[in-house]
């Protein structure tokens, strides 16, 4: 997708003027002011057409409505009226559970305790020594030489250090990402290595593990539905952008089309 030299675009002779899409750069970030600015353009030509196909459909315009607003209640109605979109059958469905019935189950649940030696990670001598505390306490668990409880009490930084650690129980989202990523992999008992996250290094003891539990279809049968039928919505919208553009006298600009402009 680029610019030429022409400072302005014409969409079927309706002009979008440079002032037009520097005005809406501001909605685009990117990598570079180019990339902002063919995002902006592709962003208004799809607008212009969309607003051009529902007027000779006859479709009323939403003065109240903002442009984004209004461009997709315009593409709303512009698929019901021209295209057919297929719903996901019962039988679609059944059969996306069956291919992905691993990924239909409660969420896992965790019980742990965690020592947290506090570093800046911005403080490389100072993570480093946080790092060999941490591996240092571990060594100390693995011998018996002292119990988590103790050693919670003494060096940890985080208030978990009057309860012994204790984080109670835990499922996704309940920690930072870093540090559920590696607890919720682990197996039960003491982690052999500091988990590294944001705030520093964590000396964890996992001592309980609960898997997540299969779902039946029933339970989430209406979410697979949503899914695919979400699914099909974005393929056909897509190909009816693709077709608008195509069909379109466009000067001024080199449409490359893909799914992402679908995301502006």
């Amino acid at each position: 997708m680029s610019l030429t030299n022409t400072p302005d675009i014409t969409v079927n002779g309706k002009t979008i003027s440079a002032a037009m899409i520097d005005a809406e750069v501001q909605y685009h970030p990117a990598e570079s002011r180019r990339q902002a600015m063919v995002k902006a353009a592709e962003t208004l030509i799809i607008g212009e057409l969309v607003t051009q196909k529902a007027m000779e459909k006859g479709i009323p315009l939403n003065p109240k409505s903002d442009a984004i607003e209004q461009n997709s209640q315009l593409i709303d109605s512009l698929l019901a009226s021209e295209v057919c979109v297929p719903e996901a059958t019962t039988e679609e469905c059944e059969r996306y559970y069956s291919a992905n019935k691993g990924t239909f189950k409660t969420a896992p649940l965790i019980e742990a305790s965690h020592i947290l030696i506090a570093s800046d990670p911005k403080d490389l001598e100072h993570r480093a020594e946080s790092h060999a505390l941490a591996v240092n306490l571990i060594h100390k668990l693995q011998g018996g030489e002292s119990t988590f409880g103790e050693l919670a009490k003494q060096f940890s930084s985080c208030p978990s250090k009057d309860v012994d650690g204790s984080l109670g129980q835990l499922s996704y989202g309940q920690t930072v990402r870093e540090f559920e990523r590696q607890v919720f992999a682990a197996s039960e008992g003491l982690m052999p290595q500091p988990v590294e996250t944001r705030y520093g290094y964590h000396v964890v003891l996992v001592a309980r593990k609960v898997d997540g539990k299969p779902l039946s279809f029933d339970m989430v049968s209406e979410k697979i539905k949503q899914y695919l039928n979400d699914k099909v919505h974005r393929k056909a919208l897509s190909q009816y952008l693709h077709r608008l553009v195509s069909e379109a006298d466009i000067q001024g600009f080199k449409f490359e089309f893909d799914d992402s402009m679908l995301m502006q």
